[in-house]
């Protein structure tokens, strides 16, 4: 491109190798997912136990989503202009600060400032890790490298982490109980500030420590030009116009982009609907919230499970396309059978309903991975945080939208049913595979789904228009992937 800024783009450079990169990729995505799943069983209890009523803590929650949705972007172009590592380290350190204010703060204003930067830290971290492992992995292998099997590692790294997190956030505070006198002696010795509800954010804090050291000293990076004041200045906001690019001109982006965005509509209604029908199966709000833990618990382990699976999935459908067609599947059935047993209490119907919920995080988890395949083999190293930003904020923002329409629906069928919609349509766009993008795609760039350009020898490169990226810059027509996630909590 010419009159813009240039985003730096690393200079080439010996690096780790596939193995290497993949573990590392894996321990960053459990390292950071791990305090995020220990808050979810004890956030809205802390918060009761500070003194803070239903509004307030559902304006903190907003908070943490709209501050992780307006920053999605703009923090996705700084990765791809500074580097893939000092974002992540950043993200661990707001993270460090997040959970220590939510542990230890009796205030509204202080819960509030550690929602907002949690989802700030949310923000950076959507897409660098992801980037950093792909990056990787093509300098070291080529464009042409598998990046199925590490994506799905590192998606069941994350199913894992918060499987795992949730049950020590849920069992921790339980276990301390048991200790005589132990909740006593935490609330006099610092003024009521530590009481057992706020021990897994302040575990989860520690970990934030590990998290970030581990960040600087296993996510080697290739040198990148150094970017002042002026180049961030100038290099975000072209990186965020090129994002917002990804899915007006290419197809197969723009099916990510929606599926993602059916994601979103689906993982609202789980985490909406799902506590409420624990707690009128239980009788009780307590015994409701027990029982949802373990739900959501099984929930992650099937997402994991799913992602590992999923290269499985792909060899089977014959592909990435195909694959993600046959997931979506799984989950429009599962909404369905959650929907139907909406109104039913009996044995039979909430087996089902479980059943149900476990083919929705199993068809989420065998998705991602080959989603991600797709979009990684379409966007280069110099716009991938990027494109996973714009991914994962169609995702958040569907979600909020969503979670509010099922909570203004009558109880019952119709949430469930209009959320299995969503995903039904979504599965659909996937019956007709993708044409190749012809620009800006040489064909060592594309991927093993992709056929040679029509009329295109197979050894003559693709010349990329008068006005298209150029070597290193951000393909204005480019494809590339992810998250879930994400949203996976």
């Amino acid at each position: 491109m010419t009159g813009g800024p240039t985003v730096a783009v690393p200079v080439p450079g010996p690096g780790p190798d596939e193995a290497t990169a993949r573990r590392r990729f894996v321990t960053v995505s459990f390292l950071f997912w791990l305090p995020i799943g220990m808050s979810i069983a004890t956030g809205v209890l802390l918060f009761t136990e500070r003194g803070m009523g239903l509004a307030a803590i559902a304006g903190f929650y907003a908070v943490h989503s709209l501050t992780a949705a307006a920053m999605e972007l703009p923090t996705g172009g700084l990765s791809d202009v500074i580097g893939r590592r000092p974002v992540l380290a950043i993200a661990g350190l707001l993270n460090l600060t997040a959970f220590t204010l939510i542990g230890l703060g009796a205030a509204g204003w202080a819960i509030a400032l550690g929602m907002g930067l949690m989802g700030l830290a949310r923000a950076l971290s959507s897409g660098p890790a992801e980037a950093w492992y792909v990056d990787t992995v093509h300098a070291h292998a080529g464009p042409g490298a598998d990046l199925r099997t590490g994506l799905a590692r590192g998606g069941s790294a994350t199913s894992a982490a918060l499987a795992l997190g949730t049950l020590l956030g849920g069992g921790l505070p339980w276990l301390l109980g048991l200790v005589p006198g132990l909740a006593e002696w935490l609330a006099d010795a610092t003024g009521g500030l530590v009481i057992l509800l706020s021990v897994p954010a302040l575990l989860g804090a520690l970990v934030e420590v590990v998290f970030v050291l581990y960040v600087l000293s296993a996510l080697t990076e290739p040198p990148r030009p150094r970017a002042g004041v002026r180049g961030i200045v100038g290099g975000v906001p072209a990186a965020i116009a090129a994002g917002l690019r990804l899915g007006a001109r290419d197809v197969l982006i723009r099916r990510i982009l929606l599926t993602a965005s059916a994601a979103g509509a689906a993982l609202a209604a789980l985490e909406l609907l799902t506590p409420g029908r624990a707690a009128a199966l239980m009788g009780t709000a307590e015994s409701g919230a027990l029982v949802f833990a373990g739900l959501a618990c099984a929930g992650f382990l099937c997402h994991a499970l799913g992602s590992q699976l999923a290269p499985l999935v792909a060899r089977f459908a014959g592909g990435s396309e195909r694959a993600v067609l046959v997931s979506l599947g799984l989950v429009t059935l599962g909404l369905t059978l959650l929907g139907l047993t909406a109104h039913s209490m009996s044995p039979l119907a909430t087996a089902t309903a479980v059943t149900g919920y476990g083919l929705v995080y199993l068809g989420l988890g065998a998705a991602g991975p080959n989603e991600n395949d797709l979009l990684h083999r379409r966007v280069d190293a110099s716009g991938r945080a990027t494109a996973l930003s714009v991914q994962s904020l169609s995702l958040q923002l569907v979600a909020a939208g969503a979670g509010l329409a099922a909570g203004a629906l009558p109880p019952g069928r119709l949430p469930w049913l209009l959320a299995a919609t969503a995903v039904l349509a979504a599965a659909l766009l996937w019956l007709r595979r993708a044409a190749p993008a012809k620009p800006l795609l040489r064909p060592d760039r594309r991927g093993h789904d992709e056929p040679p350009p029509e009329n295109t020898p197979p050894s003559t490169p693709v010349t990329a228009p008068a006005t298209g990226g150029t070597a290193g810059q951000f393909p204005d027509t480019a494809t590339q992937e992810t998250r879930p996630h994400a949203r996976p909590s």
